[in-house]
């Protein structure tokens, strides 16, 4: 774990910049759970060029230490999933002691139902 994301991880949610609403929902329940976590800590080379250039990467947006398990939230229309579920697949295929879930709308749905979370999903 790089420096950066140790104090990101200590800091709490309070600190972050998410790129939505339900990832700063998602690490505010982490939070109040005491659950360490990491936001966006690693991006993963899935494809590449003839030159070895990365041409294609996926960054899973929470890492949990404790658990060894990346999560990615997505609250898009499922309909719109399809190249997220492509990229977890390749990922799984090119790094396979790597734990990854995704969370879909009806998890994250469900979460907010369960924990009294006001949808902020869009």
């Amino acid at each position: 774990m790089s420096d950066s994301a140790a104090a990101v991880s200590a800091a709490g949610s309070d600190t972050i910049r998410f790129a939505h609403a339900s990832e700063r929902q998602f690490a505010q329940l982490l939070d109040f759970y005491g659950i360490a976590y990491e936001y966006e800590p690693r991006s993963f080379d899935l494809e590449w060029d003839r030159d070895g250039n990365a041409t294609q990467r996926f960054t899973p947006d929470f890492y949990l230490p404790a658990y060894d398990l990346y999560i990615e939230i997505t609250t898009l229309n499922q309909k719109l999933v399809t190249k997220k579920n492509r990229k977890v697949r390749r990922l799984r295929e090119l790094y396979p002691g790597i734990n990854c879930k995704i969370f879909y709308q009806r998890d994250y749905l469900s979460l907010v139902t369960k924990y009294g979370l006001e949808d902020v999903s869009g």
